[in-house]
């Protein structure tokens, strides 16, 4: 096994940063692309149906990313960043041009591309810290990731209601995308670009440390039996972790894919207008959808402080773990029940003003989902094998958004009331129950590092 220095902190963050842009393209993707769809004419029962794109383009392209990875090497552009760089030109195309969609099924065509481009990107990444890193740098490396993930998740959150104040109008009088908007999506495929830039030039990676060998295990691989190897040899550790992730990515999904018409409703009392609205009483649907993306850019903004409260969170960690050994385990264990109980507080705050306050919660809860699993996992993973399980790992969290847009939020929502808050009660559930399951991890060699 080859053996890896100790890497500074700007070391660590260079080769993390091309995440701010990855994060830029989920954030935005995660807090407007439901406005985009009901902004188009979707019901709010219509909205989880099409984001299915996204978590079936996870499913098909991470394994897949990751497996090519590992057989990638090139003493020019390494291993992980040809696929960076991919990734992020299509990823950036996609971004300046979803809020341009004149239709709806063309707004869903983009966002698969778009989930699709982010994945190339995203998937490497995470096997990029196991590949730098030692095992003593793993929770460093990834908590260092997870605050760089929550800058950009607060900026990118809060872009519409920046380019607003900078005068951008928001449209409120027409029925298309408001230009705040497509600005805040430019302004984003400019970041998603220039950040992943930014970590291929200066970050290395180390070849392989028997070339030979190397090759020759390139030579006689197989996609389809390495895959259906790597499934069948999965760790309990793995497999339990699995179980948490699926709990905890289908709150988030529920909250991506409702929040904005959850909130909207309940909160702001401003749902979106019918699309009917607009033939029988125009000037009533102009006022009504005033309102809405008003309240729309409201909870955009609320929802950036889950961004906020994350980079905090990583911030603190980042200090703690570059002297001490972090317990993993309570750490999930505590954040998730955090966030579940975030969720849990938007139908019992008595009006918009405390919105900042359930995000702040939630925001726990996704600072640890993006840092303890991965550092758990790269404990018990081949490392020549790294990015294929990266991506069978990320199954767990693409497999819980597929069921729940094709049925699975709409269906169990109903459990906590027929009310816009139910998904958000629902999201919440889902993350307390993720939380306790942190019990069954009794590994001490993964839970503390």
């Amino acid at each position: 096994m080859q053996t890896k220095p100790t890497l500074s902190f700007w070391q660590i963050w260079n080769m993390s940063f091309g995440f701010m842009g990855i994060q830029f393209g989920f954030a935005l993707q995660g807090g407007y692309m439901s406005r985009i769809f009901q902004t188009l004419g979707a019901s709010p029962e219509e909205i989880p149906g099409l984001w299915i794109a996204a978590p079936l383009t996870g499913l098909i392209v991470q394994p897949i990313i990751g497996f090519l990875s590992d057989r990638t090497w090139s003493v020019r552009f390494g291993r992980r960043k040809p696929y960076f760089l991919i990734g992020a030109i299509l990823s950036s195309l996609a971004l300046f041009f979803v809020p341009y969609s004149p239709a709806l099924w063309i707004a869903a065509g983009f966002l698969w591309m778009l989930d699709a481009s982010i994945n190339i990107s995203m998937e490497p990444f995470r096997a990029l810290v196991a590949d730098k890193l030692p095992e003593s740098q793993r929770s460093y490396g990834f908590i260092l990731q997870t605050l760089i993930i929550g800058i950009g998740t607060w900026v990118a959150s809060n872009l519409p209601w920046m380019v607003s104040k900078l005068g951008f109008s928001e449209d409120t009088a027409s029925k298309g995308i408001p230009i705040n908007v497509k600005v805040a999506f430019a302004i984003g495929a400019i970041v998603f670009l220039g950040s992943i830039l930014y970590t291929i030039f200066t970050t290395t990676e180390y070849p392989p440390s028997d070339e030979e060998r190397f090759q020759e295990e390139k030579k006689n691989s197989n996609f389809i039996q390495d895959f259906w190897s790597s499934v069948s040899s999965m760790s309990s550790t793995m497999l339990k972790l699995g179980l948490i992730q699926f709990f905890s990515w289908f709150a988030f999904f529920t909250m991506w894919s409702m929040a904005t018409p959850a909130l909207t409703s309940h909160l702001y009392d401003s749902p979106a207008p019918s699309e009917a609205l607009s033939k029988t009483d125009p000037a009533a649907y102009d006022l009504m959808n005033s309102a809405y993306q008003t309240a729309a850019d409201l909870v955009g903004a609320n929802m950036g402080v889950y961004g906020l409260t994350s980079m905090l969170f990583a911030l603190a960690l980042t200090f703690y773990a570059a002297k001490f050994s972090v317990n993993r385990k309570w750490v999930h264990l505590l954040s998730l029940i955090a966030g579940g109980f975030g969720f849990i507080l938007m139908s019992i705050i008595s009006g918009p003003q405390y919105l900042w306050l359930c995000f702040a919660l939630i925001g726990f809860a996704w600072g640890s989902i993006l840092s303890m699993p991965y550092a758990m996992l790269s404990s018990t993973v081949d490392e020549s094998k790294m990015g294929l399980m990266m991506g069978l790992f990320n199954m767990f969290i693409v497999i819980p958004q597929i069921i729940a847009a094709l049925g699975g939020v709409n269906l169990l929502s109903n459990i906590f009331g027929d009310g816009p808050i139910a998904p958000m009660l629902l999201a919440g559930a889902s993350l307390v129950l993720a939380g306790l399951l942190n019990l069954i991890l009794t590994d001490k060699q993964i839970t503390r590092g």
